[in-house]
């Protein structure tokens, strides 16, 4: 099935209406938190049995066994595209579950589903990554954060969640913001919270000492050519207002795209501040400074994209008339 595909959706007389122009300096100026805080706090598939080198900080790369087989550990470990498959295997079912009950964090397993398949696609494409083998092992290792968080935050362990992702969750329990608001809350803990102890935990140069760093910014090629249609299919399935992007009152696709590269950009630097901490010390106040971050800007997304509880109503109505 095609994403690119625009389709004409039948959207109730009831929809929510467009957010105030207002949104669009609001959610544009969060972008501006996390990359104001960094400068003011510091500057082919390999073969199964090939592990990747990696480089980085050991205590930044998670147990995969939570979620894996040992085959398939092994064959992550290996930078083995079979392990990509293996993780949309469980965020289809994990989006399935949340769509089924209208969860409001269906927007951004959704949204995450989806850039995970364009990865998948673009890892397969001769030439895209330098070195795919590697971007297969980030890739299931960002996933492992995610899993991890959220299967927390289900099991009550609250306390092991990063507070970031507990605004994300909370938001989402307490249906307090729109759909376009829990994907970039999700979007927020996922990038600035998590990917800087990603990219530090597995390296940001190969061992032959060239920086990974291109790699690191070809992901944002593949997440522009699906942002646009993965918009489109959340607001018909779970929330018609997720592509007011298209609206003068949106924020525009161009800058959700700014925010998200801008985020990314973000995380290297802070991946970086890790890796060139000298002492352990030093390494927890880097820490300290990520987390405080990505809180400070889940927050101001909170604030942001409040949703009214009678525009709730109509969001939590519209969703189940698409998947009752």
């Amino acid at each position: 099935m095609s994403f690119s595909t625009r389709r004409e959706r039948h959207i109730p007389r009831h929809r929510a209406p467009a957010r105030r122009s207002g949104a669009r300096t609001s959610a544009a100026l969060v972008l501006g938190v996390a990359v104001a805080a960094t400068a003011t706090l510091g500057g082919g598939a390999a073969r199964a049995d090939t592990p990747v080198a990696l480089t980085g900080i050991p205590a930044y790369q998670p147990s995969l066994s939570a979620w894996y087989t040992p085959d398939q550990i092994n064959h992550c470990l290996g930078g083995n595209p079979d392990c990509v498959s293996v993780t949309i295997a469980r965020m289809n079912e994990m989006l399935g579950g949340l769509a089924a009950t209208c969860d409001h964090r269906a927007p951004f397993a959704l949204a995450y589903l989806r850039t995970t398949q364009q990865y998948q696609r673009a890892a397969s494409t001769p030439g895209f990554f330098q070195d795919p083998a590697f971007v297969n092992v980030e890739d299931v290792f960002f996933a492992s954060y995610f899993f991890n968080a959220y299967d927390n935050w289900n099991a009550g362990n609250t306390s092991a969640v990063p507070r970031a992702w507990q605004v994300a969750f909370s938001a989402a329990q307490n249906k307090s913001v729109s759909g376009l608001g829990d994907i970039l809350l999700g979007m927020n803990g996922h990038i600035n919270r998590d990917l800087p102890y990603v990219l530090a935990g597995l390296g940001l140069v190969a061992p032959d000492g060239t920086s990974r760093h291109e790699d690191h910014e070809r992901v944002n090629i593949f997440l522009n050519q699906v942002a646009e249609s993965m918009l489109d299919e959340a607001a018909t399935r779970f929330d018609p207002t997720i592509n007011d992007l298209k609206s003068p009152y949106g924020i525009t696709y161009t800058v959700f795209m700014q925010i998200i590269a801008g985020w990314r950009e973000v995380a290297w630097l802070n991946a970086r501040r890790l890796v060139g901490a000298s002492t352990p010390g030093q390494r927890a106040l880097v820490e300290a400074s990520i987390e405080q971050t990505a809180a400070v800007t889940a927050i101001a997304l909170r604030t942001a994209f409040t949703y009214l509880p009678p525009l709730t109503a109509l969001r939590d109505d519209y969703c189940a008339s698409h998947h009752g």
